[in-house]
């Protein structure tokens, strides 16, 4: 097998072959384009791995070979391009294509771009993992970006802005990250990060998002053999809650009433012991403190780590009397399909006594 494929002749025959298919192919796809969408699913996978392992094929499929969106119309490139380039250009001035894996699951962002304008590619096959990567590197100043990788107002910035930015105190910051940490269920092998954002009053109150690079590095490992170290990574959600969202504000206003005056006192601690930690190093003009100093940081630094699980314990006591921190985010896990044996049993009955 390695001889014939660096024997010239069997070259010669492969890529003669190769431009007979592409050619045989563009023909069928000019004599009746709609047959041809008719057939695209089926054989997308076959021009990709095409498009993916010969740079002539490629060159050649460009011209026939179709992007499918959320609507179920199809593309050739050139035709997607001017189709999104006005809408889904973005500061740098590269052009954004949104796409999706699963239009069922990730429906709610799906749906956030569309209303904004946006359309979104599906890409669901086999290969689309690696495919994507290719349409970037191919298409010039092109970025293909999954539609729930990010809240829509940043899924293709338009221009530097803090629009989204909340004013938390960094008491306040601590006891409400504290909060809904604590609220989260447990899900097997993977991680969420809080953080908070002013988004708006009708967007969902807790919205998962993943990052567009190491989600796209995981599945690449999946199909793909050298990559486990990304394959057994976490996988890593970023759970920004919406503090515009009314059922936030409640939340937040319970929280400043009832459990801020609680660790408030641990936040005024860990400020003054990070107070002293500076001057401390401060005092050590070439930056070596002595072994004394040392010991004295060392000190420090484990109050205030205590401090911060004094803040964490008293959030977590809160959140367990507070079913309404745990039916946000359960809400959002449902919708991201990570809700599930007993917690989702939990907030089924939850719901009901809600109800």
């Amino acid at each position: 097998r390695s001889y014939l494929q660096a024997d010239t002749a069997v070259k010669k025959i492969s890529g003669y072959i190769t431009k007979k298919v592409a050619s045989r192919l563009e023909e069928l796809f000019k004599a009746d384009r709609a047959d041809f969408e008719h057939k695209w699913d089926d054989i997308k996978i076959f021009i990709e791995y095409g498009m993916l392992t010969d740079e002539k094929f490629f060159e050649s499929a460009k011209k026939f070979a179709l992007i499918k969106d959320t609507e179920g119309r199809y593309y050739t490139f050139d035709e997607y391009r001017t189709l999104v380039e006005s809408a889904q250009t973005d500061k740098d001035g590269n052009v954004v294509y949104l796409y999706t894996t699963d239009p069922t699951s990730q429906y709610s962002y799906i749906k956030a771009a569309t209303d904004r304008g946006y359309d979104v590619m599906v890409m669901d096959g086999q290969l689309d993992s690696h495919f994507v990567g290719l349409l970037e590197s191919k298409l010039e100043k092109t970025r293909c970006v999954r539609v729930d990788s990010d809240v829509v107002d940043r899924l293709i910035p338009k221009a530097d802005d803090n629009k989204h930015h909340v004013d938390l105190t960094p008491v306040q910051r601590d006891m409400l990250t504290a909060l809904f940490r604590r609220a989260t269920p447990k899900v097997d092998k993977t991680e969420f990060v809080v953080t908070f954002e002013a988004i708006s009053a009708e967007a969902n109150p807790v919205i998962l998002t993943q990052n567009e690079y190491m989600r796209r590095m995981k599945e690449m490992a999946a199909v793909q053999g050298g990559m486990a170290f990304y394959g057994e990574l976490p996988d890593s959600y970023n759970m920004i809650v919406n503090t515009e969202a009314p059922v936030v504000k409640k939340i937040r206003q319970e929280a400043d009433a009832e459990l801020l005056p609680v660790v408030a006192p641990f936040q005024d601690e860990i400020d003054r012991l990070n107070a002293d930690l500076k001057t401390l190093r401060e005092s050590a003009p070439d930056g070596k403190l002595t072994d004394e100093q040392k010991g004295r940081s060392t000190d420090l630094e484990q109050k205030i780590a205590a401090a911060r699980n004094d803040i964490d314990r008293k959030a977590a006591e809160w959140a367990d009397g507070k079913p309404l921190v745990k039916q946000v985010i359960d809400l959002a896990l449902l919708a991201n399909g990570l809700l599930r044996g007993e917690s989702l049993s939990e907030f089924v009955a939850r719901s009901v006594k809600m109800l």
